[in-house]
């Protein structure tokens, strides 16, 4: 048994109501070839119309609140991992095309839009303050003072709540919680759905390894649908080989995260443009007449050479792996790991100097320390609040004033206590790093000063 491009390129949409998942269409669906725009093209615009996309531009990338214009957030760092997503995908489909693997019905471009729009809704879930705040939310919700309100739920519930993960969040955002709340999200393709999913298992899976999951026990009758429209082949309980094309969205997203960070360090003063050069010499080569007016225009120019040669090289890898990835056989944990030395060394080395000099520098450092009673704090509000709700039916004034607060989306009497914990999440998740700070700042007191 193998995956074939004809079932991973879906189309088809999907609505889960409940624990339903029903087929849904949009009116392009009917006009076929006419119509304006396609189906990857639709799915494109609902990501980048949506509140949770917006809110990106103040969430962290790397640096908390920089002061710098120019520093990436998470809305930058999306489009950009997003330009270079279509740019690997395109190449791909102009190569599937020509070796007659692509179905008649796609085009060459099809792929590159499908890596686009995964790319793009690839962070959605992210909450504030980055992967620091996933470890402050796991943190609060594992402590052994707050067992008792976990008690209740089950264990694959409990394994959900205490394991905040931005991927699975960011599925969440697409498939429950923007557009059409909990009547089938985004209602986005198959295809892309399947692209998205970095890692197509839930929180309950036993070789787990680094707590990396893409699938709540909320969306997980979705994911099902999904993964049988396309053909994903299964290899134990709930969970299934990885789209192809879901190792294209990871390998954009590790081009861009390992020289833009670098491209930050310079334009807050971490490191200069000399050490960016060094970094990136197998990759880059400028002519000796060329001469670069500023490091932000050294780096720039460096950077676009350096993602043009790993493009490629992804793109080619890909190509040589594609059937192995078809049979779910591929042995590498990405594709970056077989690309060429020169590829594969130089983001190595940049990460590794991002780690040096970016990730542990004091300022961002006392930011991230803050992050864990920020969160915490509107957790110890909202949690208690939930459980009373649901649990014991008791709810105080303090308590109710808390619950109104979740008005997009409010806790209900119907709701489990899972449910409400997951609205609870939602909330905390879907917040930007002001909004998160000025929150807890209010709620202590001090805000009143």
């Amino acid at each position: 048994m193998a995956m074939n491009w004809q079932q991973l390129l879906s189309a088809q949409r999907f609505k889960q109501i409940g624990d339903e998942v029903v087929p849904t269409k949009t009116p392009s669906t009917d006009e076929g070839i006419d119509a304006l725009r396609t189906d990857f093209h639709i799915d494109y615009d609902r990501v980048v119309f949506s509140g949770g996309f917006r809110r990106l531009g103040r969430k962290t990338q790397v640096h908390p609140f920089a002061e710098n214009d120019l520093t990436h957030n998470r809305l930058t760092h999306s489009v950009e991992v997003a330009s270079v997503g279509r740019s690997i995908g395109n190449r791909v489909g102009a190569m599937l095309r020509g070796g007659g693997f692509l179905p008649a019905n796609n085009s060459a471009q099809d792929i590159g839009g499908v890596v686009q729009v995964a790319c793009l809704a690839h962070d959605l879930g992210n909450p504030p303050f980055g992967h620091t705040g996933e470890e402050a939310l796991r943190e609060w919700m594992r402590a052994p003072a707050h067992a008792h309100w976990l008690a209740p739920l089950s264990v694959a519930e409990r394994n959900d709540v205490q394991t905040y993960e931005g991927n699975s969040h960011s599925l969440r955002m697409v498939a429950a919680l923007e557009m059409y709340r909990h009547r089938g999200g985004m209602r986005l393709t198959a295809a892309t759905i399947g692209s998205l999913l970095k890692y197509p298992w839930t929180s309950s899976e036993p070789n787990i390894g680094n707590h990396k999951f893409n699938i709540y026990q909320a969306e997980l009758p979705y994911v099902r649908r999904i993964a049988a429209e396309l053909g994903l082949l299964a290899y134990g309980q709930d969970r299934w080989v990885r789209h192809p094309l879901s190792y294209l969205m990871e390998a954009a997203d590790d081009i861009c995260y390992a020289l833009l960070d670098l491209e930050d360090a310079v334009e807050i003063g971490l490191i200069s443009d000399l050490q960016v050069e060094a970094i990136l010499s197998k990759l880059t080569f400028i002519e000796s007449t060329w001469q670069a007016q500023s490091p932000r225009q050294k780096c720039a120019m460096l950077r676009g050479i350096a993602i043009g040669r790993a493009v490629d090289d992804v793109a080619h890898t890909f190509m040589l792996h594609q059937q192995d990835l078809l049979n779910g056989e591929f042995q590498g944990k990405d594709l970056l790991s077989f690309c060429s030395d020169e590829v594969r060394e130089t983001l190595e080395v940049a990460k590794e100097a991002a780690r040096i000099y970016i990730f542990r520098h004091p300022s961002k450092l006392m930011t991230e320390i803050a992050a864990f009673p920020c969160l915490g704090q509107i957790l110890d509000l909202m949690i208690p609040a939930a459980y009373a709700f649901i649990v014991t039916k008791q709810v105080n004034t303090r308590q109710s004033l808390v619950l109104d607060l979740l008005k997009e989306d409010p806790i209900s009497e119907t709701d489990s206590l899972y449910r409400a914990y997951m609205k609870v999440l939602d909330f905390v998740g879907g917040m930007t790093d002001n909004a998160a700070a000025k929150m807890a700042r209010e709620v202590s007191g001090l805000g009143m000063m």
